[in-house]
């Protein structure tokens, strides 16, 4: 699985933050959680923090698009 992408995240005046994927806003946090994604994101890797945040991350059902199949040339 190839490591996420397209996250970026943007703070406000009045302390909240919005993390947007590609263009649309999928997380905003407020408060304590605002601090501790912050507090986070300092320490490892933007991407993969903020995909977890967001809840995009490793749902389970991933797999190898030559494994399906519908891939398999039957």
């Amino acid at each position: 699985m190839s490591a996420p992408s397209g996250f970026s995240y943007k703070r406000r005046s009045d302390g909240t933050v919005v993390i947007v994927h590609r263009g649309r806003a999928a997380a905003t946090l407020r408060g304590g959680r605002a601090a501790k994604f912050l507090a986070e994101i300092d320490g490892e890797d933007d991407q993969l923090v903020m995909a977890r945040w967001t809840g995009s991350y490793k749902f389970g059902n991933e797999r190898m698009g030559k494994d399906h199949p519908r891939n398999q040339g039957r």
